[in-house]
């Protein structure tokens, strides 16, 4: 048992941890694999976890006018996509919230596009107590900056931090902060992720605070 809640962080991804979109964004880059690399199958699997920068920089370098089109018709897309919740993430927050345990939406995600999901889920800025976005760091994941800054911005230590991610970039951040890992099944199956996470989840339904409170003592 933790003896004050109020020193520990929870630290949640938002694609694919909160919300499943992850279906939605393969539909969507595998349709530019198609249409621009159609010597690479399952380009929406691969890039999964990178940050548009990262995908521009390995795969269209020096083509800033695809660049510009493929940010456009992003832009365009998350404006129509559904954020449903993954099951089980609504009650497992509300239960942190009530027991001391600060929370926050780490994420590589925009601001353009996280107003989108604001306005499908008006109640999610209420639901947590810090949302970092990409504007917030110099460094993707798998740099583990996102998630230290979190750590920082509550005044806590990174062995006092649980994150819970769902791609390998993110679970590789995690890590390298030093944070508790919580795997989620939701894109890749447990086997792809397992050695990555301390524990790996398919969702929020079975988790409580009382067992986060175990695996990070196993952990420290």
């Amino acid at each position: 048992m933790i003896k004050d809640r109020r020193c520990v962080a929870a630290l949640f991804d938002f694609d694919g941890v909160v919300v499943d979109t992850e279906s939605q964004y393969s539909r969507f880059w595998n349709g530019v694999g198609a249409e621009y690399m159609p010597d690479i199958e399952n380009f929406g699997q691969i890039i999964k976890g990178q940050t548009l920068t990262q995908i521009y920089d390995k795969y269209f370098a020096g083509k800033e006018d695809v660049q510009r089109h493929l940010t456009a018709a992003l832009n365009r897309f998350e404006t129509e996509m559904e954020f449903p919740y993954i099951p089980g993430v609504e009650a497992f927050m509300d239960e942190l919230r009530r027991e001391g345990v600060k929370i926050a939406i780490v994420t590589s995600s925009n601001d353009l596009k996280m107003s989108n999901a604001y306005r499908a889920h008006p109640e999610l800025k209420s639901r947590v107590d810090l949302i970092l976005t990409a504007e917030h760091f110099t460094r993707s994941k798998p740099d583990p900056q996102c998630f230290l800054l979190g750590a920082e911005r509550f005044g806590t230590d990174p062995t006092h931090c649980v994150v819970f991610e769902d791609s390998l970039h993110g679970l590789t951040a995690a890590n390298r902060a030093g944070m508790t890992v919580v795997g989620l099944a939701t894109t890749f199956p447990i086997g792809h992720i397992q050695d990555h996470a301390h524990v790996v989840v398919p969702d929020f339904t079975s988790l409580t605070l009382e067992k986060i409170e175990h695996i990070m003592g196993n952990v420290n």
